[in-house]
């Protein structure tokens, strides 16, 4: 995992038993915790695996929550006014009305890319 630029050196412990490899760790990125359990799996022998790595973002739930609104508002896809973000600790709640399916695509895209977010409830709903 030391060669994956994805993942922080020194973030991780791993333990095998048997071909079953146990990731526990912190990290501050949702991709992150999916990047190192990838890597593993890939490795010849691997008959399993348990990722029980956290993501823990170095922001608060406010500093999130805008980060997602600025990254709603800099979408020029998306009608921003329209969209209400709420955080509950790692997930992202986003409701509100959008034109098409493509913009609630890009409006859940938008809060996945903020960090330390695990989850994100997409309640978006089109506009008739």
């Amino acid at each position: 995992m030391e060669w994956d630029a994805g993942i922080p050196p020194g973030k991780i412990q791993v333990t095998v038993s048997k071909g079953w490899v146990t990731l526990k760790g912190e990290v501050e990125w949702q991709y992150q915790r999916e990047d190192a359990e990838k890597v593993v799996r890939r490795i010849s022998g691997v008959k399993g695996v348990s990722n029980l790595i956290v993501v823990k973002p170095r922001v608060s739930p406010a500093e999130l929550k805008k980060k997602i609104e600025g990254a709603l508002v800099r979408s020029a896809q998306l009608d921003a006014e329209k969209i209400t973000v709420e955080i509950q600790g790692s997930k992202a709640i986003l409701r509100g009305t959008v034109r098409s399916w493509a913009e609630k695509q890009e409006a859940e895209r938008a809060a996945w890319f903020a960090p330390g977010i695990t989850e994100v409830d997409n309640r978006i709903m089109l506009e008739a």
